[in-house]
C-alpha cells in the first residue's frame, strides 16, 4: 500500500511507531544545526584551528544542507521515499560518528558537508510522511507534532551541546546521534510504507542554478558579518553569483519543459502565500533563538546550561499551543489562528523590548512561553493551510521547497539581526560616552565603587564607566532587534488575505477545486 492512500481515507498500520520513528529522525537533523555552535571553542583547540577556519564547522554543513534540500523530491520519486529516508538516515548517523573521531579541521568540514548533505532530506521527508500517512482531517495532529519537533531543536540544541561538552567532551554533541539514528532507521525500515516510484527527467540545469544561487546566498550571509559585508570581494562575488543564478534559474523554470521544480505547486496559491509566510516565520524564530543565549551568557551572566534552562519553558508553550490548535484547525478557520499566532508573536517581540541588564529570570520565562504559543499557533496552521491543495504525489517536493524557504528565511534573519546588532553596538556605545567627561557635572553624583571619581580624571573610573556604557550599548541593541522583529510579524497580517479556507476538502477534489476558484 501506498502512503499516499491514506489520505483518501486508508488506514496505514503502525502508525503511532512511524511517527515516532520519523521525528526522531527530524529532531536529530534539527539539534544538529545548533548542537555544535557552543561546542566550537573545544574543537577548535583539540582540532588546532584558527578563530577565523572553524566557524566552516558550521558553514560546511549549513551550505550543504541548503544545496542538499531540493533534491529530495527528484530522488524519492526515483528510488522511493522509503529508501532514500532510510539512506538519508543511515547516512547522517555515520557522518556523525565520523564527525566525532576527526582529527583535523579538513576531516571535520569533510564529514560535516556529508552530514549536511545527507541530513538535508530528513525534514521535508518527514512532513510529507506525515501528511501521507494521516487522513486530512487528522493532518492538523499531524503537522502539530511535526512543528514541536522543529521547534525542539534550536531551543534543546544548545543546552545539550552544553552539556555534553561539559560533563564529557564536544565529540559526544556527534555521538549523541548514533543511538537515535540507528532507532529511527529500524522503524522506518520495518514498519514505512513505500510510496509508488515517479519517472522524471532531471533538470541538471535547473538543478545547477538553483545550487549555485543557495549556495552562494548561504556563503554570503554566513560570512558577511565576518568579512564586513560590501567592503569585501569575496562577499561582492558571491552576491553577484547568487543575483544572476537566482535570476537565470527563474527564466529557466518558466520556459523549461520539465523544470527542477514543478510550477503546478507555485500557481496553487495557498503553497505560494505559505512559502513567503514560512519565510517570515524562519526570521523569527531562528533569529530570536540566536540572539537570546549571548544576550543571557554576556549581559546577564549566565552559564550556558543555566541560559538554556531559562530557554526551556519556550519550548514548552509552543508544544502547549500545537496540541491546542491540532485539534481546533478542522473546526476554527486557520486564518483566524494564523492571525492570533503573529499578535501573540509580535506582543512577546514588544515585551522583550522591555528587558534590561538587572531583570530576573521570571521575566524572560513567562514571556518565552507567551512567544512559545505564538509560534505554536502560526506553525500548525499555516502547514496545514499550505499543503491543503496540493496533490499528494507533490508533497515530497513542496516539502522540500517549504524547508529550503523556512531554512534561507532563518540565515537571512540571523544575519540580518546580527549586523545591525554589531552596527548598533557601536552607534548606541558612541551615543552614551559622548557626554562622560570629568567636566560635566552632572556625573559628580555617579555612585562607583571603591571610591573612584570621574571628576578626578581617573583612569580606572573611566574604565568602569566605559563598561557600564558598553553593557547598556548592548542591551539597547538587543531591544532594537526585538522591535524590528516585532514590526515584522505585524507586517505579515495583511497576507492572511491571500490564503484561502479549505475545509474538510479531499485530497482528489482539492486541485479541482483550486483551478475552479
Amino acid at each position: 500500500m501506498s502512503a499516499p492512500g491514506a489520505a483518501a481515507g486508508d488506514v496505514v498500520p503502525n502508525r503511532g511507531i512511524i511517527t515516532v520513528a520519523i521525528m526522531l529522525a527530524t529532531i536529530m537533523q534539527i539539534l544538529d544545526t545548533t548542537i555544535a555552535n557552543v561546542a566550537l571553542p573545544s574543537m577548535q583547540g583539540s582540532l588546532n584551528a584558527a578563530q577565523d577556519t572553524i566557524t566552516w564547522v558550521l558553514t560546511s554543513y549549513i551550505v550543504a544542507a541548503a544545496i542538499a534540500t531540493p533534491l529530495t523530491g527528484w530522488i524519492s520519486d526515483q528510488i522511493g521515499r522509503k529508501r532514500w529516508f532510510m539512506i538519508c538516515i543511515a547516512g547522517f548517523t555515520g557522518a556523525s560518528m565520523l564527525c566525532g573521531i576527526a582529527t583535523s579541521l579538513e576531516e571535520m568540514v569533510l564529514f560535516r558537508v556529508a552530514q549536511g548533505a545527507f541530513g538535508a532530506g530528513l525534514v521535508p521527508l518527514s512532513q510529507a510522511v506525515l501528511l501521507d500517512i494521516n487522513p486530512r482531517e487528522r493532518h492538523g495532529q499531524a503537522m502539530a507534532i511535526w512543528g514541536a519537533g522543529l521547534m525542539v531543536g534550536p531551543i534543546a540544541g544548545p543546552t545539550l551541546g552544553g552539556w555534553l561538552t561539559d560533563s564529557f567532551n564536544w565529540r559526544w554533541a556527534f555521538y549523541v546521534n548514533v543511538p537515535v539514528g540507528i532507532i529511527a532507521l529500524l522503524g522506518v525500515l520495518i514498519f514505512m510504507p513505500e510510496t509508488k516510484l515517479r519517472e522524471r527527467r532531471f533538470d541538471l540545469i535547473g538543478f545547477a542554478l538553483l545550487s549555485l544561487a543557495v549556495g552562494a546566498l548561504q556563503l554570503m550571509l554566513d560570512r558577511g558579518e565576518q568579512l564586513d559585508w560590501f567592503s569585501s570581494s569575496e562577499i561582492l562575488l558571491e552576491t553577484g553569483l547568487m543575483v544572476s543564478a537566482f535570476w537565470m534559474f527563474a527564466v529557466h523554470i518558466a520556459t523549461a519543459k520539465e523544470p527542477f521544480i514543478e510550477l503546478v505547486m507555485l500557481k496553487d496559491r495557498n503553497f505560494a502565500v505559505g512559502l513567503v509566510f514560512i519565510f517570515t516565520i524562519g526570521i523569527i524564530l531562528l533569529a530570536t533563538m540566536a540572539l537570546l543565549p549571548p544576550m543571557l551568557q554576556n549581559i546577564l551572566g549566565y552559564p550556558v546550561i543555566t541560559s538554556g534552562l531559562v530557554l526551556a519553558p519556550r519550548g514548552v508553550g509552543t508544544m502547549i499551543s500545537m496540541i491546542i490548535v491540532g485539534r481546533l484547525v478542522q473546526k476554527v478557520d486557520a486564518r483566524i489562528l494564523i492571525l492570533g499566532g503573529l499578535l501573540l508573536t509580535a506582543y512577546s517581540l514588544w515585551e522583550m523590548t522591555t528587558f534590561s541588564p538587572e531583570m530576573g529570570p521570571r521575566l524572560i520565562v513567562t514571556n518565552g512561553i507567551v512567544q512559545g504559543l505564538g509560534l505554536g499557533f502560526l506553525f500548525v496552521p499555516l502547514s496545514t493551510l499550505a499543503f491543503a491543495t496540493l496533490r499528494p504525489e507533490l508533497r515530497t517536493e513542496a516539502s522540500s521547497l517549504f524547508s529550503l524557504v523556512r531554512n534561507l528565511g532563518s540565515s537571512v534573519g540571523i544575519s540580518i539581526m546580527a549586523t545591525l546588532l554589531a552596527q548598533n553596538v557601536q552607534v548606541n556605545h558612541a551615543e552614551l560616552v559622548a557626554r562622560v567627561s570629568p567636566f560635566n557635572p552632572a556625573l559628580d553624583s555617579f555612585a562607583m565603587p571603591n571610591g573612584l571619581s570621574i571628576a578626578n580624571g581617573s583612569t580606572a573610573a573611566l574604565a568602569y564607566v566605559n563598561k557600564l556604557a558598553t553593557t547598556q550599548a548592548q542591551m539597547i541593541s538587543y531591544l532594537d532587534d526585538f522591535k524590528m522583529m516585532a514590526i515584522v510579524a505585524l507586517a505579515c497580517i495583511p497576507m492572511l488575505l491571500l490564503l484561502r479556507r479549505r475545509p474538510n476538502m479531499s485530497a482528489a477534489a482539492a486541485p479541482a477545486a483550486a483551478a475552479a476558484d
